[in-house]
């Protein structure tokens, strides 16, 4: 009898706890349409970018595409064209240059989803890393983001049709916990974290949501490049999440800009660390704010017991 009293009681605090959760979570859950238009995507021209950009245009949106190499734009324009029968609009430009950004946002027209996905990846410990990578990975991945949502925003502000839009980073599951010999790169993605916490507040007024996309390592160009240089221990703690494909990690990301979540995780790792680093994030969905207060605590432990592995890798490969 007692264990149905109990069980009754658990019940029934649960079931306030949702109830309670979906009245308060702000801000309120909403749809970002995608069909007709106007999608801006940096680093459009290879990997995740371009399996974007490949995406929306088969959706129905009015593409563009931004970067700074203009034959790699030329043939991502060309690969989009043959794969979904559609022109896309190209923009050679370097993001950290902030005029030129915002000429190239202004000759865009109005952008109604701005996906600053533009990035440098350098694994390696800081002390062997010089200071113009260091300044260029900043530069690009952090400083560049600021340009572009600064250039975008009056735009999106101003716009005549009041549907809500979105702005959205392409952070990393690096973004979200540090890693051997990725000290500067983490330094970048966490930066994208706090922007889109702070943006988030400034423009939910003017119906702009804005999404943060932690994909894992993913097959990209970029990769392949960067693997070439990484410690021995950057290797090890990056295979504690699966690898995706670009296309794979295009689709998620795809689909949580839509449903407009501020967290946009991609596998099952990305999940138990979305609930753990949680903290003052944001929250639409009242379900996954649920599970966040459940369960935070237990994947906190799984979390001490990874550190424990990794520091005891530190420890066995400096010994």
């Amino acid at each position: 009898m007692a264990d149905i009293h109990f069980s009754y009681l658990a019940f029934g605090v649960l079931t306030f706890l949702l109830i309670f959760l979906k009245l308060i979570i702000r801000p309120h859950p909403t749809k970002i349409p995608i069909k007709s238009r106007h999608v801006f995507i940096t680093g459009g021209s290879s990997g995740i970018g371009l399996a974007l950009a490949r995406q929306v245009a088969a959706e129905g949106a009015r593409v563009t595409i931004l970067a700074r190499d203009r034959n790699k734009l030329e043939q991502a324009k060309n690969s989009i064209r043959l794969s979904t029968g559609i022109d896309v609009n190209i923009l050679s430009v370097d993001v950290c240059d902030f005029q030129a950004v915002k000429e190239a946002v202004e000759s865009a027209g109005p952008i109604d989803v701005l996906v600053c996905n533009q990035g440098v990846f350098v694994a390696q410990e800081i002390v062997n890393q010089d200071m113009k990578e260091i300044q260029g990975m900043i530069d690009v991945n952090l400083t560049g983001t600021v340009n572009l949502v600064k250039a975008a925003l009056p735009g999106m502000k101003n716009r005549s049709d009041r549907k809500p839009v979105s702005i959205t980073f392409m952070s990393s599951q690096a973004g979200q916990v540090g890693i051997y010999g990725y000290a500067v790169y983490l330094a970048t993605k966490f930066g994208l974290r706090g922007l889109a916490e702070a943006l988030q507040q400034e423009v939910i007024a003017d119906n702009i949501h804005v999404s943060l996309i932690f994909p894992p390592e993913t097959d990209t160009p970029g990769l392949t490049k960067a693997k070439k240089m990484m410690p021995r221990l950057t290797s090890i703690m990056a295979a504690c999440s699966s690898a995706m494909q670009a296309d794979e990690v295009a689709n998620k990301a795809l689909n949580g800009i839509k449903s407009g979540s501020f967290f946009v995780f991609c596998n099952l790792e990305g999940l138990l660390l979305s609930i753990v680093t949680a903290g003052f994030s944001p929250q639409r969905s009242y379900f996954m704010a649920f599970v966040e207060v459940i369960f935070s605590g237990l994947v906190r432990i799984g979390v001490l017991c990874v550190q424990w592995t990794w520091y005891g890798s530190i420890e066995k490969l400096h010994a």
